[in-house]
């Protein structure tokens, strides 16, 4: 029982100095200065500035690479890419790095006539492949309804 009391007198005397701790520290002040995402406003303008200040420096890093580019492309008379090419043939339109670009109809088009030129258009089988490529597909759809694993 002794223990008891002694740990309530010790415990109060402890919560009062840890609230004249708090008003002495500062503690408990400026809580009413927050933003609508519960963020004081300076932390808010400090990580801006922190933010503007790193792509700064990002961006000064890549003029320095793009002067060193330059240096070995004039001293080996490298050509420079075009910029508006994109990387061959990629489109980076859609954010993502290596994706391929979507093909158009008209170049699906221009694609298909381009294979007649090539020695089954040249005997003038087309018509015969397509017929054989549909029957194939066909018959393997037919045989992957029959399979468990093609429902």
């Amino acid at each position: 029982m002794a223990s008891f009391v002694m740990k309530q007198m010790v415990g109060g005397k402890l919560n009062e100095m840890k609230g004249g701790l708090d008003s002495l520290t500062g503690g408990n002040e400026g809580e009413g200065e927050k933003t609508e995402t519960g963020e004081d406003p300076e932390v808010v303008a400090a990580r801006l500035e922190q933010e503007e200040r790193r792509k700064d420096k990002h961006r000064k890093m890549e003029q320095e690479r793009e002067k060193m580019r330059q240096g070995i492309r004039d001293k080996y008379n490298i050509q420079k890419k075009d910029e508006s090419g994109g990387m061959g043939g990629f489109d980076m339109a859609d954010g993502r790095i290596g994706a391929a670009r979507k093909k158009t109809p008209e170049e699906l088009a221009a694609e298909m006539h381009a294979e007649d030129d090539s020695l089954v258009g040249q005997l003038g089988l087309t018509e015969h492949v397509e017929k054989a490529k549909t029957a194939v597909n066909g018959a393997f759809e037919m045989v992957k309804g029959f399979l468990p694993f093609g429902k």
